[in-house]
């Protein structure tokens, strides 16, 4: 993660934050002088059409990353932008590419690259939502999904694809996903897209893009080997960077339940159960296999949860998406293939099953409670062995994780 100072050096020699102390600890932002917070749609010169599309998802003002970054994004610059889970960035991206594309050419224009398939349908979702009133062609260009599908809509043309690498990949080389008039390229939650599993096929899909190619990087957290990656395409980026000790979520109280051995976990999610059910849950493990071994324990146990990870079939994990996004479903047990990027606006308790195996990942797992600004709950179960790894987290985050008080269903 880059802090204050290594953010400042790698940006081109010259820019200094003008006139402030790089360790001013009220800058919020590190960013490249020049950037302004613009505090209302209407002012960032957006087509009307495209504000009636804002207003009427139920925006009201830009959050900060918003304020920030649409405009160097819709004027053309390279943007590397970082914000905390659940401040808009999504909506951020779907409005800047709403904005930049000439809906008149039957082109792609833009393309949107996530690491999972739910946040590249997401994504879509939205810019669909947003450009409503443009009538903005978007498709989501994902694994499991029929080839046929893809095929026949992007012969017939879409303004922006919103994909996975894989399938955009296998679509450019089939020729189907035409990349000539391809101006802007948006990796969504980049240090995952840019570290061991993505990078090759991201380097394969820019391969083939045009060479005057805009690039936006966007993720809640950016450590600082890919911040370095992001010289051999970027030029001279604008940079937006939260601070790491401004990245726990304010409305998120964390907290922690002591659990001698990896057996006494399930009869303590056994008695959350009721505070579960007030709200919204994502219960998270760290392998596919203990998913599906604690779903069946807790629905032997006549609890009612539902499951996804990565092996279901996609038809599948669309279908225990939409049940939990109505609400039909109140507990979701998950690897973290969920842990980026989804929202679904209810869920304000995540449980950590296991603590996760990196600390960036923690960030986007209890970001999936508490979503723009509401409350929100996590609740790690941490055993003897695992004490260590959670105080590195907190100091990590400079945090506090207390321990699980008895009345946890009235902070829900």
């Amino acid at each position: 993660m880059a802090t204050a100072g290594t953010a400042a050096a790698a940006a081109p020699r010259g820019r200094q934050a003008a006139g402030r102390g790089l360790d001013d600890e009220n800058l919020v932002f590190d960013t490249t002088p020049g950037v302004e917070a613009i505090t209302s749609f209407d002012q960032m010169g957006i087509r009307d059409d495209l504000l009636r599309g804002i207003y009427a998802y139920g925006f009201e003002k830009p959050s900060a990353i918003q304020q920030r970054a649409i405009l160097p994004i819709v004027s053309g610059r390279d943007v590397i932008a970082q914000a905390q889970s659940g401040t808009g960035k999504t909506s951020m991206i779907a409005l800047s590419v709403c904005q930049m594309v000439d809906t008149a050419s039957r082109e792609v224009q833009a393309l949107i690259l996530s690491p999972t398939r739910e946040l590249a349908q997401q994504t879509e979702k939205v810019i669909l939502a947003i450009g409503d009133y443009i009538n903005v062609q978007a498709h989501a260009c994902i694994g499991g999904k029929s080839i046929g599908e893809d095929i026949r809509k992007l012969e017939y043309g879409v303004h922006v694809v919103s994909g996975t690498p894989g399938r955009v990949c296998d679509m450019i080389k089939r020729r189907t996903l035409r990349t000539r008039s391809i101006k802007l390229l948006i990796l969504d939650e980049s240090d995952e897209m840019l570290s061991r599993g993505f990078k090759d096929q991201i380097y394969d899909v820019y391969r083939y893009l045009p060479p005057e190619l805009q690039v936006v990087l966007i993720s809640a957290t950016l450590p600082h080997e890919i911040l370095e990656i992001t010289s051999k395409f970027m030029t001279e980026p604008v940079r937006i960077l939260v601070k790491r000790d401004e990245l726990t979520l304010e409305g998120i109280k964390q907290f922690f339940v002591a659990v001698e051995r990896e057996e006494w976990k399930f009869d303590t999610l056994c008695d959350l159960y009721d505070t579960l059910t007030i709200t919204q849950a994502v219960i998270f493990c760290n392998t596919k296999r203990k998913v599906d071994w604690l779903t069946e324990k807790m629905r032997s146990n006549n609890f009612t949860v539902s499951a996804m990870h990565g092996d279901m079939p996609q038809k599948e994990r669309d279908a225990i998406m939409s049940e939990f996004r109505s609400g039909v479903t109140r507990v979701l047990i998950t690897t973290d293939v969920w842990a980026r990027g989804i929202d679904v606006q209810q869920v304000s308790l995540v449980i950590n099953y296991d603590l996760p195996n990196n600390r960036e990942l923690y960030i986007h797992r209890i970001g999936r409670s508490g979503r723009f600004g509401r409350k929100g709950v996590a609740i790690n179960f941490v055993r003897n062995d695992d004490i260590r790894i959670l105080r590195d987290i907190e100091q990590y985050y400079s945090t506090q994780i207390d321990e699980m008080p008895m009345n946890v269903a009235d902070l829900i």
